[in-house]
């Protein structure tokens, strides 16, 4: 129980940042659909993901796991047909700009919103869990 709840937690803290990362994210009802969408995150994350990744298990043993942001995007897809008020336009990124750095502004539509979010999401959880251990 623990461990979901800590799923649960760092997902609605990364669906969070995403959003505020890159526009294309739309919560209609502002925190209640976020909440919404961290718990049906957690639930497709920890029912769906397995299945998903068992299913795709050949392709990824072929490509060196390089494959795994499919169940990345399944999960995000998944979550938004569920989740009433949450939906994925699609992704622009407005770029930075910095002394050291400078990545240019970026847009996409349809699938490749989806695996823009997905991967900005799965870096961004993943630092997260970093951070905690």
């Amino acid at each position: 129980m623990k461990r979901i709840l800590r799923y649960f937690v760092i997902s609605t803290v990364a669906i969070f940042l995403t959003s505020s990362i890159a526009s294309g994210l739309r919560f209609e009802k502002g925190l209640e659909t976020l909440l919404y969408t961290g718990l049906g995150l957690t639930l497709a994350s920890v029912i769906a993901k397995p299945i998903i990744n068992l299913l795709l298990l050949p392709v990824n043993l072929v490509t060196f796991g390089l494959f795994r942001w499919v169940s990345a995007v399944a999960v995000l897809y998944i979550v938004s047909f569920i989740v009433p008020g949450f939906s994925i336009s699609n992704f622009h990124f407005g770029g930075y700009t910095s002394m050291w750095i400078e990545l240019p502004a970026i847009a996409f539509t349809g699938f490749l919103a989806y695996l823009a979010f997905s991967f900005l999401y799965s870096f961004i959880s993943s630092f997260i869990y970093w951070l905690i251990k």
